[in-house]
């Protein structure tokens, strides 16, 4: 499961890295489908993942929303903020609460009902989706997406582990 939120980091810090050569009006430009632009798409992929990892805590999730952030820089940022935390809770995983419950009920109002194991697994599926959906923006705007490959990333072989920027 680690290498998996691993692999993610790293095609998030390479998405970064992509996004640095696009302007403001690039990032923040409603596209269709997803969630509206990359701006919004990147943040939504940093927020859900920490509202998930929070819920997993039992803790109350930070209350800031999209309208918040004004430039591409200060979403960065909450990624290099938060991610240390996650990477915290990530690497304490262990099998035996594979099998816990967790209820939650999110802004919603829906009733979330499901294993932590369920809830760590739909936490990297969620981001995985989502850059999916950035590719295709990045390939309409002539660009060359990042390379998701799982192989040749370092993650199995040698016990290697990615250091969070």
């Amino acid at each position: 499961m680690k290498h998996f939120f691993e692999y993610n980091w790293q095609i998030r810090d390479e998405i970064i890295e992509l996004c640095k050569d696009l302007s403001h009006e690039d990032l923040f430009r409603k596209r269709q489908g997803g969630l509206g632009s990359i701006a919004e798409t990147f943040y939504h992929i940093i927020k859900v993942e920490h509202n998930w990892i929070r819920d997993l805590q039992a803790k109350s999730i930070l209350e800031n929303v999209f309208h918040d952030f004004t430039s591409f820089n200060q979403i960065i940022e909450l990624s290099r903020t938060l991610r240390p935390e996650i990477k915290e809770y990530v690497l304490k995983w262990h099998p035996d609460i594979e099998n816990n419950i967790l209820n939650v009920k999110p802004g919603n109002g829906k009733q979330i009902h499901c294993t932590y194991g369920e809830a760590i697994r739909h936490i990297i599926a969620h981001e995985i989706h989502h850059v999916g959906q950035l590719s295709i923006w990045f390939r309409e705007m002539g660009l060359t997406p990042v390379n998701s490959n799982l192989i040749h990333r370092g993650l199995f072989i040698n016990n290697h582990q990615y250091s969070s920027k």
